[in-house]
């Protein structure tokens, strides 16, 4: 049995479409675990991967641990793996990042799929034991997918290219943001360097047999040149209290040197997306094009096919 699943022939599915768009299939299974493979695709690549994981698997049952038991969830956000008491999610593996799903032919237990990692890009191979429903699983993960796939054009696919084209001007305009903060710190910088400029020296004058002290830089009226730069002194209260403390704000560092708030397009509208969005959309179309292949095999090619 050798079924290559191809999004554009219609197949036979066993779910409604709303059950995996607006809810999830679960299913239960015992989790032998994953393992790094090194390829996508390939039913020996998925057979050597299930034979170790069962023979590790053997090694930990004669040690007395038992195989965990999982709960699978499937919809077309991708395939969790959850603890099924405390509904801790410890795999959630998307759609598009999913190559290859097989199961076993002969008993109906053994099935696996191979998902690239999102952190370290490594292909994982997952092996489960389920209760004599593993080919229903299989075409429920190549269901969700299908699905997964049609709303990715539907609402992604078609605006691809805008997309890519905001997230390239969201990048540049973070970039003009630095630029405009390191101007606000040089301006900041250079008015503290004014501010603290040395006052002019005073010149000793001899009126009338006494000494007067009198600024060395004056105007012909005797007064000291005003200066935009020189910082205003306080003058106290009548009543000898302090002034009052000036009444203006300080500036406000999210703001821009015109009083503007920066622009940023991803606020305007209801969608929010990340600034690595163009990455994340080449990688999502890179993976709905690679496609999904079901295949059943057979995994009991050795003594240690027996129940894990």
């Amino acid at each position: 049995m050798n079924r290559a699943f191809n999004r554009k022939k219609d197949k036979s599915w066993m779910h409604t479409p709303e059950a995996l768009a607006k809810h999830y299939i679960g299913y239960n299974a015992k989790f032998l675990g994953n393992t790094e493979v090194d390829q996508p695709k390939g039913t020996e690549v998925v057979k050597d991967a299930v034979r170790k994981l069962k023979f590790q698997r053997h090694i930990k049952k004669s040690e007395g641990q038992k195989t965990p038991k999982v709960e699978l969830q499937i919809s077309i956000y991708g395939v969790k793996i959850l603890d099924p008491k405390t509904k801790d999610v410890q795999y959630n593996c998307q759609l598009h990042r999913i190559s290859f799903c097989a199961d076993d032919k002969t008993d109906k237990r053994i099935f696996t799929f191979i998902c690239k990692d999102s952190e370290s890009n490594k292909h994982l191979c997952y092996v489960f034991d389920s209760e004599k429903c593993a080919e229903e699983i299989t075409l429920t993960i190549g269901q969700a997918f299908d699905l997964a796939y049609k709303k990715f054009l539907e609402s992604g696919g078609k605006d691809v290219e805008t997309r890519k084209q905001i997230g390239t001007l969201q990048k540049r305009i973070q970039e003009l943001e630095t630029e405009n903060s390191d101007l606000k710190t040089q301006l900041q910088d250079l008015e503290e360097q004014l501010n603290i400029s040395p006052v002019p020296p005073a010149v000793c004058i001899k009126q009338g047999g006494s000494l007067s002290m009198k600024p060395q830089s004056t105007d012909v009226f005797d007064m000291v040149p005003f200066s935009a730069v020189t910082p205003l002194v306080p003058i106290p209260a009548s009543n000898g209290t302090p002034p009052p403390p000036p009444t203006t704000s300080p500036p406000d560092m999210r703001k821009d040197l015109f009083g503007a708030e920066p622009f940023d397009p991803f606020t305007c509208g209801s969608a929010d997306f990340p600034p690595d969005i163009q990455s994340q959309l080449d990688e999502m179309q890179e993976g709905f094009t690679m496609g999904l292949t079901l295949e059943g095999t057979v995994f009991s090619l050795d003594p240690l096919g027996s129940r894990c």
